[in-house]
């Protein structure tokens, strides 16, 4: 079940919710360091990530499912959010640079055509961040906040998914250790407890962070058409005498000896006679 976009908007106006914002936003920016001259696009509800690049990036666009709702953004000046069918997004081939996909894969009931259209909207070598609630940590299992909804994954899973959509994963990242309490301690120790859930990659983050790369073609696996073990058979070239043409030569040649040579391995040969072809 999707959340209300009016429920997304008051988390990240909560004291949690900036907490939050300022751990995830620290992931994403440390590998989208520098976007000067890209197209940036948010999917979900990626707004509070989204402020830092619209002083860098040629234009910064944020996406809403429309199951979700949508909500004006930036608040001033021209409006760079729409409302989307996240399958059939409004935008040519081959487009946008860097993609930001947050509350929004877990919320998706397809969200392998999610993927789908980002992959088709990436320029080659796109690159694409993807923040998911983690299966194991204690944001998942809790309403209160937006990612206590929707499907949590596993990084197993997430793994599979990215790959299965033709994207390949290049960076692994978790966050959100603190618990999701609006208690004044935990938001003020909440540096600290996630550098010691980062330093000793403890199993309860609240988030899985992945940024993969565009594919341009689907890996499949070589075939050697020979069976094993089976040697492998090339004909053998006579010369041409002077004068004669290629095929009234090899007519000549065969109709002479009355057999066609075919090395097998380095030293052995096998005899195809005139009778294999028809002739007397």
């Amino acid at each position: 079940m999707a959340i209300d976009v009016i429920d997304l908007r008051s988390f990240y106006s909560s004291s949690l919710g900036e907490v939050t914002r300022r751990v995830v936003h620290k992931i994403v920016r440390q590998r989208f360091s520098n976007c000067t001259g890209y197209s940036i696009l948010g999917v979900g509800y990626a707004t509070p990530y989204l402020e830092v690049f619209r002083d860098e990036a040629v234009r910064v666009l944020a996406f809403m499912p429309a199951e979700q709702g949508v909500v004006n953004w930036p608040p001033s000046g021209h409006s760079s959010s729409a409302l989307v069918e996240t399958n059939a997004m409004p935008l040519p081939n081959s487009c946008i640079d860097r993609a930001l996909v947050v509350h929004a894969l877990e919320i998706t009931e397809h969200p392998r055509d999610l993927l789908a259209e980002i992959w088709r909207i990436l320029t080659p070598g796109g690159r694409v961040i993807v923040v998911v609630p983690g299966r194991s940590g204690l944001w998942a299992r809790l309403d209160r906040t937006p990612f206590g909804h929707g499907r949590p994954y596993s990084r197993g899973q997430l793994s599979e998914l990215m790959r299965e959509s033709l994207f390949s994963p290049t960076h692994w990242s978790e966050a959100l250790y603190i618990p999701p309490f609006q208690h004044r301690t935990w938001l003020h120790a909440a540096a600290f407890v996630e550098e010691i859930g980062v330093g000793l990659s403890l199993p309860f983050a609240g988030v899985l962070i992945v940024e993969a790369t565009k594919l341009l073609y689907r890996p499949v696996a070589v075939r050697n058409p020979l069976t094993y073990g089976e040697p492998r058979r090339q004909p053998v070239l006579l010369p041409t005498p002077a004068g004669v043409t290629q095929g009234v030569a090899a007519s000549s040649s065969a109709a002479t000896s009355g057999r066609i040579l075919l090395h097998s391995g380095a030293d052995a040969g096998i005899e195809l006679h005139a009778e294999a072809f028809g002739q007397e």
